[in-house]
């Protein structure tokens, strides 16, 4: 038998790379994730945004009736009255106040704006009618618009009396963009007494892939440490930077897979999230035109949460129907070879599929977002699991706000 000086050592060795590890990568993040986030150009916020959106996709929606976009008659029929109650009660899940590419108004009219806009969301939150997660997208921290994106922040952050907020940075180039702009947010944590959460727009092949090499990503995501929440792909600037001509942008391009792929690895185990971009086909117009805008939006919203990526940008109220529609019908497809499977394990039961702990970790992972998002309820995950929330979060590595995070 090995003597104990042998597996002292072993531990001497390994104990740093075990504490790096945990440090560097702690899990899934506790807490909710949003299925989107809508970007809202900053003088087209107006007090009670999120039910105006609600109500204008409840009126598309009746107006033009939902296309054939392949679903099952009887999953449809369980998805629907599911959809128009989550548009009259919650409509938007994460909203952005766009002061950057949505925005059109002249640099003199930026302050002005900007103040309106966050009187705005001050009324909503007063009346509680906010979207449950809000934050602000300001400009970039390039030289010609650097001062200008950190006033945009300072005056929403002042007037808006949020005391929870995540502050988008686009267009990100290099790592040190991060490093400089992490004592930027403390400062503005410490001026308005509101905890702040960062998400990395990656819209440039330098944040992708540095000059050196490296996969910038990564680095950018440890630079930012936990007060990052997620990674957001920039679908047309992106595809503008490789050269893809305008009719080819799109968000299910082969050359901006790979980019979310390296994004969903950048931030596996990190607490951070890979999102979606966009699309901007919009479902406007006559009802051919919306049904034509709908049946793309909703394929695209299926194929990212088939590839893992729950959460997408969505652009006009109308895109809300078959963000739902689509992300209520994969999450209740799921439920029954899910919750079967969650039972045998559970129950060690031979059910003819061995899992193993990774996998029951993805299994309650998708059976709790699809309660946290309404696709399931609290009772029908309980019949067909055996399993209460708790022992879902368990099962899932949900655990506690981790230190340094304001999630």
């Amino acid at each position: 038998m090995l003597g104990d000086d042998v597996y002292a050592e072993l531990d001497r060795r390994l104990a740093p790379v075990d504490a790096a590890r945990a440090a560097a990568y702690p899990g899934e993040r506790p807490g909710r994730q949003p299925v989107h986030t809508c970007y809202v150009p900053v003088d087209g916020v107006a007090p009670g945004l999120a039910a105006r959106w609600g109500a204008a996709a409840l009126e598309a929606l009746d107006e033009h009736g939902l296309p054939d976009l392949g679903y099952d008659a009887g999953l449809l029929g369980q998805v629907l009255p599911r959809v128009r109650a989550k548009l009259a009660a919650e409509p938007v899940e994460d909203l952005r106040v766009d002061a950057e590419d949505g925005y059109r108004g002249r640099p003199d009219e930026e302050d002005d704006d900007v103040r309106r806009a966050a009187a705005a969301i001050a009324a909503d939150l007063a009346d509680g009618t906010a979207p449950p997660s809000l934050g602000i997208r300001a400009k970039s921290l390039e030289g010609p618009t650097r001062r200008r994106g950190v006033r945009s922040l300072d005056l929403f952050l002042s007037a808006s009396r949020v005391r929870k907020a995540t502050v988008v940075l686009p267009k990100v180039t290099d790592v040190e963009q991060v490093h400089a702009f992490l004592p930027v947010l403390d400062a503005l944590e410490d001026a308005h007494g509101v905890a702040l959460d960062l998400e990395l727009q990656v819209e440039t092949p330098q944040a992708v892939l540095g000059a050196d090499g490296a996969v910038t990503l990564a680095r950018m995501v440890h630079a930012a440490g936990p007060r990052l929440t997620g990674l957001h792909h920039g679908t047309y600037d992106y595809s503008a930077a490789l050269g893809i001509a305008a009719a080819h942008q799109s968000s299910d391009h082969p050359a901006l897979d790979l980019a979310k792929q390296l994004m969903q690895v950048a931030v596996a185990g990190t607490g951070a999230r890979a999102v979606d971009g966009s699309t901007n086909l919009l479902p406007v117009g006559p009802r051919e035109q919306v049904h034509t805008g709908w049946r793309v939006h909703a394929g695209l919203v299926r194929r990212a949460l088939e590839r893992g990526l729950y959460q997408g940008w969505d652009l006009h109220p109308t895109q809300l129907v078959t963000r739902y529609v689509a992300t209520y019908a994969f999450f209740r497809g799921a439920l029954p070879a899910a919750a079967a499977r969650l039972a045998a394990y559970v129950e060690r039961a031979d059910a003819g599929v061995l899992d193993e702990p990774a996998t029951a970790r993805a299994l309650a992972g998708v059976v709790l977002r699809g309660l946290d998002c309404g696709a399931v309820d609290t009772a029908e995950v309980a019949a067909a699991t055996g399993l209460e929330r708790t022992a879902l979060d368990a099962l899932a590595g949900r655990g506690a706000a981790r230190p340094g995070s304001s999630a």
